[in-house]
């Protein structure tokens, strides 16, 4: 649906996660008994929830400990891990600075060259503990770390910018060629991020295993301040689902779309799933997680830019371990806490013995959905009224 903004100027009307709501199903499962694993490749995957490769989410420890739980990490190959052989006093540093110098801090800490040594290291350290080593890269590298991470072992190789397309245009660089790429790789390759159903299918045809869906919806991302793009996670998802059901019909090979960002509950994760996503990619709830490397903290993957950052660091805390994040117990009263119980309960109670099922969910626009009748939770700024 599309409003008049102007004389002979639309705009399209678009929604977020706390617009919409899902409805119960005619028929209801046991949540112990429901399917939520997805499949990448010939990999089949029980957790649905990827953590986000930033630095304040993901070092080897967390990837090792997120894999033996029976999900994936990804591994930012251009962070922290892969220019310093022992981080560890540089991300003390980054948690201790104050808001105003945290960026430029980021910025000089970023600047010292990555060691493609390192590369091989960290997705040996990860190899070595018997789970499956994911890592990410921007295209412009993503030639080069391939072939690294490749001869390493690596089970699943993420290309990863701001904006993707298959058509970029650049006269100062070699722009990557995603159906070579993908054809020279032999493990799925995933690629983001995108938000449109036509970026989405030229996307697919290049052969991509998986699609990244999502600009600037997360909690530490500021492009959507700084460049006044991107589009509302609802719509988004809704859109290159969409991409990938005509894709299937045209192909016959499935293409699983993962929702980037934007959820900050286990509602917005559920709702995500309803609107057509296979996985979601997760990055602050992670980093509240005692396992997490940032000491309670996290920035985003453009925070280091020389001339444009397109993230900030944010305090999120230290609030559980990563197994009370996906399994729980849940102590807190905010959706935050036991994920993978949330999406096995809202499953059952939609009707909805697997993923694909709940793609099918009865969705309604209610932007009043949480605040109905919560009018003490939110005086007394508990449960949802926080």
């Amino acid at each position: 649906m599309s409003e008049y903004i102007s004389r002979g100027r639309k705009a399209r009307r678009c929604y977020g996660f706390d617009e919409i709501a899902l409805v119960p199903g005619d028929i209801t499962f046991n949540p112990n008994e429901v399917d939520v694993s997805w499949t990448l490749g010939d990999m089949k995957i029980e957790v649905p929830i990827l953590a986000a490769a930033m630095d304040g989410v993901v070092d080897t420890k967390f990837a090792i400990a997120m894999g033996k739980f029976g999900g994936l990490a990804v591994l930012n190959l251009e962070g922290v891990q892969t220019r310093y052989d022992n981080p560890s006093e540089l991300l003390d540093a980054i948690a201790d600075a104050t808001p105003e110098k945290a960026t430029k801090l980021v910025q000089g800490i970023y600047r010292v060259p990555v060691k493609e040594e390192l590369i091989e290291k960290r997705i040996t350290e990860i190899k070595d503990a018997g789970v499956r080593a994911v890592v990410s890269s921007i295209p412009q590298k993503a030639d080069r770390y391939g072939d690294i991470s490749q001869s390493a072992g690596v089970d699943v190789f993420v290309v990863q910018s701001t904006v993707t397309t298959v058509r970029h245009i650049s006269t100062e660089y070699k722009t990557l060629d995603f159906a070579r790429f993908c054809k020279r790789m032999k493990v799925p390759v995933i690629v983001g991020n995108t938000v449109s159903f036509n970026a989405s299918i030229e996307l697919m045809d290049t052969g991509i295993s998986a699609l990244l869906v999502g600009i600037g919806p997360g909690a530490a991302c500021t492009t959507r301040g700084v460049l006044g793009i991107g589009m509302p996670q609802v719509t988004a998802t809704a859109d290159c689902s969409a991409a990938r059901d005509f894709y299937l019909k045209k192909s016959g090979r499935y293409v699983p779309i993962i929702t980037d960002g934007g959820m900050s509950s286990g509602g917005d994760v559920c709702k995500a799933f309803a609107c057509g996503a296979d996985a979601v990619m997760i990055g602050s709830a992670f980093a509240r997680t005692e396992e997490a490397p940032g000491r309670g903290y996290h920035w985003g993957m453009a925070t280091p830019h020389e001339n444009l950052p397109r993230g900030t660091r944010i305090r999120v805390g230290v609030t559980g371990t990563l197994e009370q994040i996906l399994y729980g117990p849940a102590e807190l009263d905010d959706g935050s806490q036991n994920l993978i119980g949330a999406l096995r309960t809202s499953m059952g109670s939609l009707g909805a013995s697997n993923i694909r099922e709940m793609q099918l969910s009865q969705i309604i626009i209610a932007p009043s959905i949480k605040t109905e009748g919560k009018v003490f939770q939110t005086a007394q700024r508990v449960g949802m009224g926080k």
